[in-house]
């Protein structure tokens, strides 16, 4: 590329300074990068109470970046995504916060933040879907939001909303562990009306829908098997588990069928064979459902209330993800 042509890049950096540890680190790191690539002085910026990362992200593509460097946890890679679709911008998601999890399912390196810094500036530059959520309140009121990873309506918005945020600070996803020992004893199925791409209405009863983007978790838990972040496919899976057995269940699709079994043929054929009911697997392009009460939701681990309906759609290739030069995303996801 021309050096004159070259000098007009420039980098953003979003970071947020409570998830990362060593900001001035971090932004020396992209200064240094940006020197070696002939590009403009880096801008850095930081999120905020008030800003999640949304407005941060849109003041570096107001300013002209032509690359976008997110620092943070799953909460401020949501709102800097949801800020930038559409954009073509490209993102790159350096590992920090406690779950990592769109990293995660694109097979990021997550235990070095300097892979990801060059790949800002000398990467390759991936499109792979984002999520969009419509949530409706219980005045009518409709808002939009994005998800990178999954949207969840029921329980496990409710474990999200008791995970102690202290605990998360210092262990990390196990804290969710905690969140869980306080909602399951006031667990309760919910009924609820799905319609999926304007098809026929369906009716459920179930602890929790979600709705997938991908579904890699840590821990090497795959909460949704097969559901790729380049598919232009929405993933939903209905927890539906009966009595105790039931739930013994779900933690064995999750932890053995999905997360071992699966990752063999012949384990694969065992899984098709198993009657496991615990967990019911649907995918299209868009979903909408309700419940006749409120009901909690939440967006890539993050709490966003109450909604008596939530309407959930796949824009595909709506995010354009930087990745370190060779990286494909046909081996970086399970098939």
């Amino acid at each position: 590329m021309d050096d004159r042509a070259r000098v007009t890049d420039r980098a953003a950096l979003v970071v947020n300074p409570i998830k990362v540890r060593s900001v001035p680190a971090l932004a020396a790191s992209v200064r240094a990068a940006s020197t070696r690539a002939g590009w403009a002085d880096p801008l850095i910026l930081e999120t905020t109470v008030a800003d999640a990362g949304q407005a941060a992200a849109a003041e570096a593509l107001g300013a002209g970046a032509t690359s976008v460097l997110v620092a943070g946890g799953d909460g401020t890679v949501r709102a800097v995504a949801e800020a930038m679709r559409g954009s073509g911008v490209p993102l790159a998601i350096v590992p920090s916060g406690t779950g990592n999890l769109l990293a995660r399912n694109l097979r990021l390196p997550l235990d070095r933040m300097d892979p990801m810094v060059e790949a800002a500036f000398s990467g390759d530059a991936l499109a792979v879907d984002i999520g969009v959520a419509t949530l409706t309140r219980a005045d009518g009121a409709r808002e939009s939001h994005a998800f990178v990873v999954m949207a969840g309506m029921g329980l496990d918005a409710a474990m999200i909303a008791h995970t102690n945020p202290r605990m998360k600070r210092q262990l990390g996803w196990v804290a969710y562990v905690d969140g869980a020992a306080r909602s399951l004893p006031r667990a309760a199925p919910f009924r609820m009306a799905y319609q999926f791409d304007g098809h026929g209405l369906h009716s459920a009863k179930a602890y929790s829908v979600l709705f997938a983007n991908c579904g890699a978790l840590p821990a090497g838990i795959d909460l949704v098997p097969g559901a790729r972040v380049d598919d232009g496919l929405l993933d939903v899976a209905l927890i539906q588990p009966t009595g105790l057995f039931g739930w013994l269940g779900v933690w064995r699709k999750l932890w053995w069928d999905n997360s071992v079994l699966r990752r063999t043929r012949l384990g694969r054929r065992v899984v098709a064979r198993t009657r496991n009911q615990s967990i019911r697997y649907l995918s299209g392009t868009g979903v909408e459902a309700g419940a006749p009460d409120l009901v909690p939701v939440e967006l890539d681990g993050d709490e966003f209330g109450r909604a008596e309906r939530i309407r959930c759609e796949i824009d595909r290739g709506g995010l354009v993800v930087a990745v370190p030069a060779g990286h494909s995303l046909a081996t970086a996801t399970r098939s």
